[in-house]
């Protein structure tokens, strides 16, 4: 985006003075009327308008549609161009796929219940598993295990038992029999397999009734403190989601999802603000690179010139003052405006420091054109019944000033005093 830049045309400002005149004759000021006048500073400029931006892609790309031509008036945001989306960068396309991804993941924030019923359910888990470990550890301090599940494992021994003394009278049946016998062979195997169950409860028996080692109870205590985490985690989780979801949440998904239009909207070009087209330099079927110019959109609600006054007269100008407007292109035509803006600091331009100010145009119509070299007449000073005579008509004689008027056909002197 270019700033307005009104660079004035640099000219001499043409002072025209308004002379006061005192005539030592009463006659001779009787016959001469007196008038209004104003003290006029001339000056050159260009008309400008107010703002004038160029514009442009921020992606490369192929022009697949211009929507304006010059001299169209546009609003802000109103899209002038498009890029065609098969020309665009791959970021650009699966950008697309991410922002309905992201779109769904902010309408679930704003409307779904599920992430704060998710939370409640996980803060009863979290609860209900720290007790287990808790009453876990109460044990530990007993014994390894409950005493109904003791006395379960002794009534397994007890049938166990049963078993094997019964697999001991079969296998005593067949006990004299060859080694290779069938019968012998079922009823020893059958024999050694309930000694092994016998065994083996007697031996989980024995480990029940033990008291639980150092590590194991190390144990215990690691699973409270991991549950006693966890559950913390879930309760800050809870607290947050309660109320319904974190506004935080909703910002960033917000965040997520605008980034993801801003890239989007760089494949279009855009009106920033009111204005103009001034000009179109791409057109349908166009390859643009990012960042090349393809429109100019200027403000031409106001239009501004920027003119050169000296530092003689600068301290003469005020922001308010009238100022009237011609135009070379447009003769035998007058405009209005005033003085919106004095620079406060001096540029020097062939050794004289020259002052900005900037005037305002009221009556704009069609005639009128950005660009055009305007003549403002600011007026600094409004004079009422003055006499105005040429500079080249004024004489030095004897040390005074005076200028000649014809009078009954006579040439005569009269001394004047000059005025502004």
């Amino acid at each position: 985006i270019m700033k307005r830049n009104l660079m004035p045309i640099i000219s001499a400002a043409i002072i025209v003075l308004a002379l006061s005149a005192c005539a030592p004759k009463p006659a001779a000021m009787e016959e001469t009327p007196a008038a209004s006048s104003a003290d006029t500073i001339i000056a050159e400029g260009r008309l400008l308008p107010v703002s004038s931006l160029d514009l442009s892609f921020s992606v490369p790309g192929q022009v697949a549609e211009v929507l304006v031509k010059e001299g169209d008036r546009v609003v802000k945001d109103q899209v002038l161009a498009e890029l065609d989306p098969a020309s665009l960068p791959q970021s650009i396309i699966l950008a697309k796929a991410d922002l309905v991804t992201a779109q769904r993941n902010l309408d679930n924030l704003q409307k779904s219940q599920t992430s704060r019923a998710q939370a409640q359910q996980t803060l009863a888990d979290a609860q209900a598993a720290l007790q287990d470990a808790q009453e876990e550890r109460f044990r530990k301090n007993l014994a390894r295990v409950e005493q109904t599940t003791i006395d379960q494992k002794r009534a397994d021994l007890v049938i166990a038992q049963d078993k094997l003394e019964r697999a001991k009278e079969n296998f005593e049946k067949f006990e004299t029999k060859p080694e290779d016998d069938v019968n012998r062979a079922n009823t020893f195997s059958a024999l050694a397999a309930a000694q092994a169950k016998v065994d083996q409860i007697n031996y989980d028996l024995a480990w029940l009734l033990s008291t639980p080692d150092v590590i194991e109870v190390a144990q215990a205590d690691a699973a409270i403190a991991l549950a006693q985490a966890r559950l913390a985690d879930a309760q800050r989780e809870w607290d947050r989601l309660k109320n319904g979801v974190d506004p935080q949440d909703i910002l960033a998904a917000q965040a997520k999802v605008e980034s993801i239009q801003a890239a989007l909207a760089q494949t279009q070009v855009k009106a920033p603000i009111n204005g103009t087209v001034t000009d179109v330099k791409s057109m349908l079927g166009d390859q643009v690179n990012a960042g090349t110019v393809s429109f100019r959109l200027d403000d031409l609600s106001r239009l501004l010139v920027d003119v050169p006054v000296s530092e003689v007269d600068i301290n003469r100008v005020k922001v308010g003052q009238p100022v009237r407007l011609t135009f070379d292109a447009i003769p035998a035509r007058e405009y209005q405006g005033k003085v919106v803006d004095v620079s406060s600091f001096g540029a020097p331009s062939s050794g004289v420091v020259n002052f900005t100010v900037t005037v305002e145009l009221a009556d704009a119509d069609d005639q009128v054109r950005d660009g055009m070299t305007a003549a403002a007449n600011l007026t600094v000073e409004q004079l009422s019944g003055v006499l105005l005579v040429p500079n080249r008509a004024v004489r030095l004689q004897d040390g005074q000033r005076i200028v000649y008027i014809l009078q009954g056909g006579q040439l005569k002197t009269v001394e004047i005093t000059l005025g502004a």
